[in-house]
């Protein structure tokens, strides 16, 4: 069983996983972009497009429905109209992308070590204070 957060194999038989963490093209960044600006905000298709004026309203609720196959959105229906939330922050899907990216190099050590040698010091003091915590969030898995 592999322990990738995006793996949608149910039972996971993966030795390597390739499920892969979710890759986005550029109108889906933008528009990932906007939901994640307000995580606790469920908008309406009609909310992306108005913010989004050079996509057309079609364009932009395909948009939202692979994101929702994706599993990067949510969908909830209320009364007549789809609300669309994340399913998680943009620190969580970049975290997951670092993670991939680790597990895909096949030398994780030798790539975290050189990581760790590009961080500044503010930024490996984070990491440090990160890695000290004494309970460190479970990596979250698909329902």
């Amino acid at each position: 069983m592999c322990d990738n957060p995006k793996c949608s194999c149910d039972p996971c038989t993966c030795v390597q996983c390739g499920c892969g963490v979710a890759r986005l093209g550029e109108l889906e960044r933008r528009v990932m972009d906007l939901l994640w600006e307000d995580p606790g905000r469920e908008f309406t298709g009609r909310d992306v497009a108005g913010a989004l004026p050079n996509y057309a309203y079609t364009t932009v609720a395909t948009i939202l429905d692979r994101l929702v196959q994706k599993r990067m959105v949510n969908r909830r229906m209320e009364g007549r109209a789809i609300r669309f939330s994340t399913t998680g922050t943009r620190a969580d899907h970049t975290a997951e992308m670092m993670h991939e990216t680790l597990v895909v190099t096949g030398d994780a050590d030798s790539a975290l070590v050189r990581f760790a040698e590009t961080l500044s010091r503010s930024e490996a003091e984070v990491l440090r204070r990160a890695l000290d915590q004494p309970r460190r969030r479970p990596r979250k898995t698909n329902p």
